[in-house]
């Protein structure tokens, strides 16, 4: 069995509400085990025998649309890759360190030379952007909701869709599922 880490798209935002009991329950019936919420912004923990993450995230894509009846992009990671996310360092230090928010973009990629360099067109002097294998790192040293980045502009340079989370999402993640 593999643990797998979902991050969603467009649930709980934009007038999409969907409690956490029926989250795990959707994906209960999806034939997942061991399945966990963290948080209630679309963060689903699971277990599956199934080795293609890819299957993995149209299976869960398609079976929330069938049951929400609206389009549900999913991210399935796993610890390693949450773990080198959390490691990778896009910036220098003081950057990270000084940002009021550091967020990570789960997408499809892998990006890249033009998705790399239309994510970078966004960078402003207060925003650091970058495009790297299959996420979107972002260090905002104002709060984000501030910024003139957003989400969908990072999609329109992506060409496709991303879910944004705050690396200390991934951080806590990390913490409560250890090897």
């Amino acid at each position: 069995m593999t643990r797998y880490f979902c991050f969603l798209r467009a649930i709980n935002v934009g007038g999409h509400t969907v409690t956490m009991p029926t989250l795990k329950k959707l994906f209960e019936a999806m034939d997942f085990r061991n399945v966990e919420t963290f948080i209630a912004s679309g963060n689903v923990i699971f277990e599956t025998s199934k080795r293609d993450p890819r299957k993995v995230e149209e299976l869960i894509s398609a079976n929330l649309h069938k049951a929400l009846g609206y389009e549900v992009h999913s991210f399935v990671r796993t610890r390693d890759q949450l773990a080198a996310v959390d490691a990778f360092r896009p910036f220098p230090h003081d950057k990270i360190e000084n940002a009021l928010a550091y967020h990570v973009g789960f997408g499809t990629g892998p990006y890249g030379a033009v998705h790399k360099k239309n994510v970078a067109g966004l960078q402003t002097a207060t925003d650091d952007i970058l495009a790297e294998g299959h996420e979107i790192y972002w260090a905002c040293a104002t709060r984000s909701s501030d910024s003139k980045v957003t989400g969908a502009a990072i999609e329109k340079a992506l060409g496709g869709r991303t879910t944004l989370r705050n690396i200390n999402t991934v951080r806590r993640l990390l913490a409560k599922y250890p090897e």
